[in-house]
């Protein structure tokens, strides 16, 4: 973890305008949007206040901030001077309101916005040499694992997968070498939950100079603050909840140590994978509603969740009290997302599950305001094989449910309807309960011991 006491006069100071700078190897950077931090004294309100309430100095006045749908910018001279924007790739007035914005909501001091969840990944990992060691979890997004394992595979890098529910587990494997321990919570598919302050904690005292990054992307900055859990970095998708449409791709990236901004920033800089304008505006436009779009998709997948579990199925969401995990959750979080899955015992039944279905709609990913299903192992996760599936007991009968905006009652008549026709349930006159192989897959354990 890079110390406070790190940052010297290359770093842009705190909230005033770039200067011309060098990064850490002397090399000359371009002007740099000032960062914006939360700490700035005025008053904070809460959340669902936050994500509406932006400050913006546009000269008309515009309440929605205006996409400057422009490449390069005019300078004053020749020799460019002190101009905050010269090129898009290297900053943009659209992109720069943005990344205020959002560091103001996931109590951040630098926040960074790029073309893809997984290019926020990627522009992290560019922090790792040749020869560093990573610590992660054993149940990972499958775009995760896949990066993960061509970087181990091609730059040098060590991989260790663990359960990291267990922070002994975590902790078995932190050396001099560990450079980074890579986070997710919770786990997805399986919904496993992870102790980020007791990991953050014990990785910086067995190597400060370890970074704890964490993926944000299930629970949002609404949920969850993993900055102020201990971690150095935090990332999301934004094309999950902060867009909350499936209607862009972009990614973003916040932490508070100024040094590993400018290493961030820099990478951004020089790759060009910066977010565009126009997404921009989009992902500023879809993080507004967040607060009231997660409202609604948390009350459905609770009433989903405690339906399925009524009925005989093991399910896997942490607003239940049957998760193993449930008061572990709620210390680290403020809610429960809108993501669940559960288990059919039988992966035929779970496919004819899946494709009965009509307001689900048959897709990767979460956190749009219409309802998704899935079965990860042959989609999401299809790119971790199946020898390793097995490994990290995950079931291929496993069925993922992201709950939208729509009305409960009819996203669980739909479900109904799909689970009949599947054969998933037995009908009686009073009602009807999980067939026999999913009801004993209902009795195991969600976390073995």
């Amino acid at each position: 973890m890079v110390s406070s006491t790190a940052t010297s006069d290359n770093v842009a100071k705190f909230p005033g305008g770039p200067a011309q700078r060098t990064d850490l190897d002397g090399h000359d950077l371009p002007p740099s949007p000032a960062p914006s931090s939360p700490r700035n004294g005025r008053r904070r309100y809460a959340l669902a206040t936050e994500l509406v309430h932006t400050e913006g100095k546009d000269q008309y006045g515009a309440s929605s901030i205006p996409i400057y749908q422009s490449a390069t910018f005019k300078q004053a001279s020749a020799a460019g001077g002190q101009q905050e924007y010269d090129y898009t790739r290297s900053g943009n007035p659209t992109r720069t309101h943005l990344e205020r914005h959002l560091a103001k909501i996931m109590n951040a001091n630098r926040a960074l916005a790029v073309s893809s969840g997984m290019g926020a990944l990627d522009v992290i990992t560019r922090l790792l040499r040749p020869g560093d060691e990573v610590i992660t979890g054993d149940d990972l997004y499958g775009g995760t694992h896949r990066l993960l394992t061509y970087m181990a595979t091609n730059q040098g890098i060590t991989v260790h997968h663990v359960d990291t529910t267990r922070v002994e587990a975590v902790q078995e494997r932190v050396s001099d070498k560990t450079a980074m321990v890579l986070l997710e919570t919770p786990t997805n598919p399986l919904i496993k939950i992870v102790d980020l302050a007791s990991i953050a904690r014990m990785a910086h005292d067995a190597n400060p100079k370890a970074l704890v990054v964490v993926d944000n992307t299930m629970l949002s900055p609404m949920l969850c603050n993993p900055l102020d859990l201990g971690a150095d970095i935090v990332y999301e998708s934004g094309t999950k909840y902060l867009s909350g449409h499936h209607d862009i791709m972009a990614g973003v990236i916040a932490c508070n140590e100024a040094v590993i901004g400018d290493k961030l920033f820099f990478t951004i800089n020089s790759t060009g994978c910066g977010l565009s304008p126009n997404d921009s505006f989009l992902l500023m436009r879809g993080v507004k509603t967040l607060a009231i779009r997660m409202e609604k998709q948390q009350a459905s997948a609770q009433a989903i969740a405690e339906f399925l579990e009524s009925h005989g199925f093991r399910v896997r969401y942490p607003g239940l009290k049957s998760h193993p995990q449930y008061d572990l959750h709620w210390s680290i979080a403020r809610g429960a997302g809108a993501v669940l899955s559960f288990e059919t015992g039988d992966a035929g039944i779970s496919e004819r599950i899946v494709e009965a279905a009509r307001l689900w709609a048959i897709s990767v990913s979460f956190g749009c305001v219409n309802s998704l299903i899935s079965m990860p192992c042959q989609m999401s996760h299809a790119s971790i094989d199946a020898k390793t599936r097995r490994e990290r007991q995950m079931p291929e009968d496993i069925i993922r449910l992201c709950v939208g905006i729509e009305d409960a009652n009819d996203l669980i008549e739909d479900l109904s309807r799909a689970l009949v026709q599947a054969g998933a349930v037995a009908v009686t006159l009073d009602g009807f309960h999980a067939t026999g192989s999913a009801e004993e897959v209902g009795k195991q354990p969600l976390i073995a011991d």
